[in-house]
């Protein structure tokens, strides 16, 4: 089996390539080869014996999708993607990146012929959602994003149901709830802050909090996120039917509640490292997003998340530092 995944030097992207690396094998069958893209270059995963190719691409020009596909790799993660705050700063970007490098991927797919049909798996997320909102967001809710990273995502969507439809590929949209706690610095994601009030602090480092302890939010641990990419590339037709964009399960809170379980775990002194800034585009783009998701569609079909934002917590200083909290 042949890999390819792009925004393979993201986070994310990152830990699938490990994780993928570790197993070995998806889906019962033993993984050859991967292809990782990106507009860095990516990291080779430790331990894979197979053949690896490491690319540095920039998905949206000319030629770069079709040389890719030409690999005819398996089963696609498609990861790339310009983060939230950045598309809604930057409109040029954000479609070039977001919606043609997604247009591009599906057309050299298309164009290497009826003999080739690729497993494809596409990161959404919940912000395709938009006010106003039921007290929970259910599967069969529209799609009325109220960003341009949201209508990006939501365009793209339809893109992939629209070819899964015309049988050029098996496809499969997940709708991320925001990551947290993503390892690493800050970046330009409006939702960044969820991860930076519980990362820095556990760091021994200030944090600003942009928004008011009520906001109400969904989370989802990166290990969470991996599970959701490798369980999706398992699924078949069959189970998915012809809606195939769905949204993940996750941890639903108010930012309040994040910090007292911030201090249940770590304690008041790592708390009082939070310190609260508002920031009136933050504000805004997070009054536009979905609170509450009912993912039992996708609990159904076997996606696993955490249960309390304490585990949530605990599985970042597992995975991301050792075990230990800064003093």
């Amino acid at each position: 089996m042949k890999i390819l995944i792009t925004g393979a030097a993201g986070m994310i992207g990152r830990k699938l390539a490990e994780r993928l690396a570790k197993d070995g094998a998806l889906n019962g069958r033993p993984i050859d080869a991967m292809i990782l893209t990106d507009v860095v270059p990516p990291e080779k995963p430790a331990g894979f014996s197979g053949k690896i190719a490491l690319r540095t691409d920039d998905l949206p020009a000319p030629g770069v999708a079709e040389t890719l596909i030409a690999e005819r790799p398996d089963v696609i993660f498609h990861l790339a993607s310009v983060v939230s705050g950045e598309a809604e700063l930057d409109f040029d970007k954000g479609y070039r990146v977001n919606l043609e490098g997604m247009q591009h991927l599906l057309a050299a797919i298309r164009a290497q012929g009826k003999d080739y049909h690729p497993k494809f798996v596409f990161t959404s997320s919940i912000a395709v959602y938009g006010a106003p909102f039921p007290p929970a967001i259910h599967d069969e809710f529209h799609l009325t994003p109220l960003t341009s990273y949201g209508t990006q995502k939501a365009m793209c969507e339809l893109l992939l149901a629209d070819y899964n439809r015309r049988g050029f590929l098996d496809g499969v949209g997940i709708r991320l709830p925001t990551i947290c706690v993503r390892p690493g610095k800050p970046n330009k994601a409006a939702s960044g802050f969820f991860s930076n009030i519980i990362r820095e602090p556990l760091a021994g480092h200030e944090a600003v909090l942009p928004v008011k302890e009520t906001v109400v939010h969904t989370h989802a641990t990166p290990r969470a996120a991996v599970g959701f990419l490798v369980h999706a590339a398992g699924l078949t037709r069959e189970q998915l039917g012809p809606r195939i964009n769905l949204a993940m399960p996750g941890v639903c809170c108010t930012v309040g509640e994040q910090i007292e379980a911030l201090r249940r775990v770590a304690g008041d002194k790592v708390v009082a490292r939070i310190r609260r800034e508002p920031d009136e585009l933050v504000i805004r783009i997070v009054a536009g997003w979905s609170e509450r998701i009912d993912a039992a569609r996708a609990k159904a079909l076997g996606f696993k998340a955490e249960e309390t934002f304490d585990e949530i917590i605990r599985t970042h200083i597992e995975d991301e530092l050792g075990g230990k909290i800064a003093a």
